[in-house]
């Protein structure tokens, strides 16, 4: 899946952005994440362990609503359409717009809500015939492969095949460190500048897409 730079290079920019949202959530949430749920389901564990139920609860909400998101990405994909992918992407960039204006307008649950949807429409992108596809918010699966293809590697193997790998997971720490500049400077108005991004690939995939057909 990998292999194309095409769909290296989108992969990037969308674990890149991924990232940037995530540290907007991350710190609009005191350290809950929007697209970890990894870290969202060990903290959910240790709430329940000291009885923080309502720590506990807006865990299990975040939760249910990537599973939500990942769950109406595959239903698009499921459509069998030439460009499922913009489609994902299109609905990704509409729920971000969404959260920005709700912002805006006030209510800030909301906003999380869109967001958290996104996060796990987004993870559908490179979903093929009902597969899990690959992992774009979320990088300990890509950060094990990297340390089995170097182990590949080094015992006879493809000699740079775990470097797609390691560029998902830079490219979402890259992402990270921008969210959470932005977010210190313009609050969760900075997803904004996601909706866009999301957006604009949108449309370079609806392009690329129509030259290869």
């Amino acid at each position: 899946m990998l292999e194309s730079r095409r769909n290296l290079a989108l992969a990037c920019a969308l674990s890149a952005l991924a990232g940037y949202v995530d540290g907007i959530g991350y710190l609009h949430l005191g350290g809950l994440f929007v697209s970890f749920m990894s870290g969202n389901s060990t903290r959910l564990g240790v709430n329940l362990a000291q009885g923080q139920w309502r720590s506990a609860a807006e865990a299990v909400g975040l939760i249910a609503l990537f599973v939500t998101g990942a769950g109406a990405g595959s239903l698009i994909v499921s459509t069998r359409s030439a460009f499922c992918q913009c489609w994902v992407l299109l609905a990704e960039a509409l729920l971000l717009a969404a959260a920005a204006l709700c912002y805006a307008l006030g209510p800030a649950p909301l906003a999380i809500a869109a967001i958290v949807l996104a996060m796990g429409l987004e993870n559908s992108v490179f979903q093929v015939e009902g597969a899990a596809g690959l992992g774009l918010t979320y990088m300990t699966g890509a950060l094990v492969k990297v340390g089995q293809l170097v182990a590949a590697a080094l015992t006879g193997g493809r000699r740079w095949a775990w470097l797609p790998n390691l560029l998902l997971w830079a490219a979402l720490v890259i992402g990270a460190v921008g969210g959470a500049t932005a977010y210190h400077r313009f609050n969760l108005a900075a997803i904004w500048l996601a909706a866009g991004w999301a957006l604009a690939l949108s449309g370079i995939v609806f392009a690329t897409q129509g030259r290869r057909d």
